[in-house]
């Protein structure tokens, strides 16, 4: 039978091609080769299926190692996590002409560029549900950056309500891009039961001079924020902005902010085909819904598309483009001097690969995955989830019995098991906490392992 990736493998071209050739049998092509070290069997190569690129990838690699411990994929998360990397996204990445115009300057030359760009866009923008998208931003922590100072200038106030059970290193970054512009942040306490933001605290902390509230979901410890269209809702009487930072990967299976009436949606597209990269570079995702006061002040570019007089060919330009090196500096509404257009276009090509249905089902195995993890951890008595009730995605907080969490990240390591961070980094009263991560990587017997080397180190087995 012909296939589709084969060229020439239609029967009757092949018979085409051995008249032309005056032969009457491919074998014929090999007369040199003596006969008994030609296999004259069908190769039975035993998998029982048809195996994904990664699941070839990591079956040759485990071949080669003999099994070794170390072909575990890494269970560390805090916001950035090992994902597959579809061999054709690098490919598209190589390319010159997007490797070498990774940001567009003369930007209507460069049509290739532009239309991949406002792909990107589109992409974006229906996957959280918001109208329009900025391309880009450097990564998830300036892009939420970027949106408070937005909603600061938009709202002409200086209160920010930062969630407590946001990153904390994303956290460290809007104070630190908040201490310029004079802005107040404060923190809205996490509720110890659920791990997410404590509504009542919030409640409390809102009023009048509120410009924004900031919130992540999955949140920094992997919990989902159950109450987000309260929060929003709660945010919007009091005249004020809600900013949501998302994982866009959990966007597969759940309902996109912008859909829940977030004004500012922001994230990372670390995980949507861009290698980890030693933590960068990656690409910030920053939002916002239909609104002139929000797209005068969004920093960034867009890209837009429009059609000739006679309505026959598409084309591409910038738009927008408020950065300090083309206009007024006191006008411009950032100074980021460049962009991370490259991993946007890897982004883009990932999702368009995918497809709506091939995120659902990435997400759908992403959420199976962490799970299983959960009820593994359970079945040992030795460790459990931070907030045993609540719902996680990717990431999950663990509480370990009878070690610091410093002890287990370090006993794991010898043992070729990577986790962490220990939260005693972000919160000293968490010693005995860690965070692991789980990804379409992990296979059942990755996190089966990991349980039970994790079992011996918390039993004191050597």
């Amino acid at each position: 039978m012909p296939h589709n990736w084969i060229p020439n493998s239609s029967p009757d071209i092949k018979k085409e091609l051995m008249r032309e050739l005056g032969i009457n049998e491919i074998q014929e092509l090999f007369n040199d080769v003596p006969t008994k070290i030609i296999l004259n069997k069908g190769l039975s190569v035993g998998f029982g299926k048809p195996l994904t690129e990664y699941e070839v990838r990591r079956l040759f690699n485990e071949l080669v190692s003999k099994n070794r411990l170390s072909s575990i994929p890494s269970f560390v998360g805090g916001g950035v996590c090992q994902h597959y990397v579809p061999s054709v996204v690098k490919a598209v990445l190589s390319r010159p002409e997007f490797y070498t115009s990774y940001t567009p300057y003369q930007a209507e030359i460069a049509q290739g560029l532009l239309q991949a760009i406002f792909e990107y866009q589109s992409l974006m923008a229906n996957l959280y549900g918001v109208k329009i998208v900025n391309a880009s931003m450097y990564n998830g922590s300036t892009a939420s950056a970027e949106a408070v100072l937005m909603a600061a200038r938009v709202k002409k106030k200086k209160k920010i309500l930062v969630s407590d059970c946001a990153h904390p290193e994303i956290v460290e970054v809007i104070k630190s891009w908040a201490f310029g512009a004079g802005l107040d942040i404060v923190k809205v306490r996490m509720d110890l039961k659920s791990g997410e933001t404590d509504l009542s605290d919030l409640r409390s902390k809102l009023d009048g001079s509120t410009a924004a509230v900031f919130i992540q979901t999955p949140n920094f410890f992997g919990v989902v924020e159950s109450a987000l269209k309260e929060i929003i809702e709660e945010t919007h009487k009091f005249d004020a902005l809600s900013i949501v930072y998302s994982n866009p990967l959990s966007l597969g299976v759940f309902e996109g902010p912008g859909n829940l009436g977030a004004d500012i949606v922001v994230g990372d597209v670390q995980g949507l085909g861009i290698s980890l990269n030693y933590g960068g570079p990656s690409a910030g995702i920053l939002g916002i819904n239909d609104d002139k006061e929000l797209l005068r002040q969004l920093p960034g570019r867009l890209i837009g598309a429009t059609r000739t007089l006679s309505g026959d060919e598409l084309g591409f330009t910038m738009i927008l483009q408020t950065r300090e090196q083309h206009i007024k500096r006191e006008k411009a509404t950032s100074n980021i001097t460049t962009n991370s257009s490259l991993e946007a276009v890897g982004a883009a090509v990932y999702l368009t690969l995918l497809g709506s249905q091939g995120l659902r089902k990435l997400g759908e195995a992403i959420l199976g995955r962490t799970h299983y993890l959960i009820k593994r951890l359970l079945d040992t008595g030795l460790a459990e989830p931070l907030f045993r009730d609540s719902h996680y995605f990717r990431e999950v907080s663990i509480k370990f019995q009878g070690r610091s969490a410093d002890q287990v990240v370090k006993l794991l390591s010898s043992r070729g098991i990577s986790i962490g961070p220990a939260l005693s980094k972000f919160y000293k009263e968490l010693s005995d906490c860690s965070l692991v991560c789980v990804t379409e990587l992990h296979a059942r017997r990755d996190i089966d392992v990991l349980v039970t080397v994790l079992e011996d180190v918390l039993r004191g087995v050597q």
